[in-house]
């Protein structure tokens, strides 16, 4: 997700858990918890099965408001990473 007045990259939407696009559930993730790993040639989460599965995260049909500061604040709190300066 890009921040609209800025352009600068605030979240990555990472979709996992369905099968052929049918019943996946999107997790976004602040963009500071990724890091890109030269070795594997992309960007990795350093988060367990279980911080991911209680993630917050939405079905296709349910999108967040990323209009609204309180839902990045929730993303930024359970994370645990201040979001970048944009």
């Amino acid at each position: 997700m890009v921040d609209k007045q800025t352009g600068h990259v605030a979240y990555a939407v990472m979709s996992f858990g369905g099968f052929l696009g049918i019943g996946d559930r999107y997790h976004p993730l602040p963009w500071s918890a990724l890091r890109y790993d030269t070795t594997r040639g992309g960007y990795v989460v350093d988060l367990s099965g279980e911080e991911l599965k209680g993630a917050p995260s939405y079905a296709d049909q349910n999108q967040p408001d990323w209009g609204n500061p309180a839902y990045g604040q929730s993303l930024d709190d359970y994370y645990n990473k201040s979001r970048t300066t944009l």
